[in-house]
Parts: structure tokens; C-alpha cells; sequence
């Protein structure tokens, strides 16, 4: 990030982390936190480079529960641990960033229809899973 940018003058990506990890079976279930590493890990390109239809760079917000609590953030991504509900974190997040700053794009990666109802009604966008994953692995 530049010296002039900040955090809230980049687009927000908020990503729910238990709902990315487990769109693809891939035994993520016996590795919980190392598997919301590998996210965060992925993530960092997304910061710098951005979507296809978001380019970078991008204030992005890894939300994890459960097993996933404890993963550190790293520089380029904020991880935030959901005390309870990943979604409620989720919809608490883009409800104080849009109340901040009310023209600041946010989307939300998820495919969990009913946080992409919630937060769709509080003026946020909403992409699916593979936005983001990593490339699978051999």
C-alpha cells in the first residue's frame, strides 16, 4: 500500500473464510487452521492485484471461526476471528465500513444465500467462492 492510501480509501473484500474453505472437498476438515492459512496465504495476491472486475490494490478481510480462530493476519490481510457467527462478524463489518464511509465499495465472498441477502441489503456486492481460491493443488 502507498504512503497516501489507507485502508478505508481501498475497495473492502471481506471474505468468509469457513464458507471459501469449504466449497471444494479437499480435506480441509482435518486441517481447519492450516486450511484458513492457505487462504490468507492466497489472499495476498488478491490484495495486491485485485479481481477481474475489482482491481487492486484492495483492503481485505479474512473472517474465521471455530478451528480457524488463532490464524494470524498477515500485512496485506487482516483476519478477524468471529467470537460467534461468522456471518454476524461478517455483517458487522461491512455495516460499520459503510457507515464510515457510505461510497466505499465493499463485496463480500461468500455463496451462503443468506449473508449475501444481508449484506446485499446493507449496499454491499457479493461474489462466490472461486473468486478467490487458489489454483488447486497436484
Amino acid at each position: 500500500m502507498g504512503t497516501e492510501e489507507t485502508g478505508s480509501d481501498l475497495p473492502l473484500l471481506v471474505v468468509d473464510g469457513a464458507n471459501v474453505v469449504g466449497s471444494v472437498p479437499d480435506g480441509w476438515w482435518r486441517d481447519r487452521h492450516g486450511a484458513a492459512e492457505r487462504l490468507r496465504d492466497a489472499l495476498v495476491t488478491v490484495a495486491g492485484q485485485g479481481l477481474p472486475d475489482l482491481p487492486g490494490p484492495l483492503d481485505v478481510v479474512l473472517v474465521v471461526e471455530g478451528a480457524a480462530r488463532g490464524v494470524p493476519g498477515r500485512p496485506e490481510v487482516r483476519v478477524v476471528a468471529a467470537v460467534g457467527s461468522g456471518d454476524d462478524r461478517i455483517v458487522e463489518l461491512v455495516r460499520a465500513a459503510r457507515a464510515e464511509h457510505p461510497h466505499r465499495h465493499c463485496l463480500v465472498v461468500t455463496a451462503d444465500r443468506e449473508l449475501r441477502a444481508r449484506v446485499g441489503a446493507l449496499g454491499a456486492a457479493v461474489t462466490g467462492p472461486r473468486s478467490v481460491r487458489p489454483p488447486d493443488r497436484p
